[in-house]
């Protein structure tokens, strides 16, 4: 069973930036890829970005793109999602999840953390 835990979400105004941690307890085929979601209230949750444990591959969704920077720690097991020049628009719970495959559909991905959440004002 691996568990991932998210931490540094908060209330930022428009136009700031948070920083986004999520550790993992165990590096298996399950975690080759480290994803991050959100889900805004009332909607479904979505793709953000993606990172691949074993030579730092990224793929972002076209929101994420040119703001958001995802990255990795491979001894400390974490991952970090870099959120600048947020929008009221990026106001969700976050999500970290781990999957085999490089995917962005949350069904493949097998575990997931909590969430924290991200509340961007105007």
């Amino acid at each position: 069973q691996v568990q991932l835990v998210e931490s540094g979400g908060g209330l930022v105004q428009a136009g700031g930036s948070l920083r986004l941690s999520c550790s993992t307890s165990a590096r298996t085929a399950s975690t080759t890829v480290m994803g991050w979601f959100r889900q805004a209230q009332g909607k479904e949750r979505e793709f953000v970005a993606f990172i691949r444990w074993s030579d730092g591959h990224t793929y972002y969704d076209d929101s994420a793109l040119g703001r958001f920077t995802i990255s990795a720690d491979n001894d400390k097991n974490t991952v970090y999602l870099q959120m600048t020049s947020l929008k009221p628009e990026d106001t969700a719970v976050y999500y970290c999840a781990s999957s085999p495959l490089q995917r962005i559909t949350p069904a493949h991905y097998h575990y997931w953390g909590q969430g924290t959440q991200v509340t961007v004002s105007s």
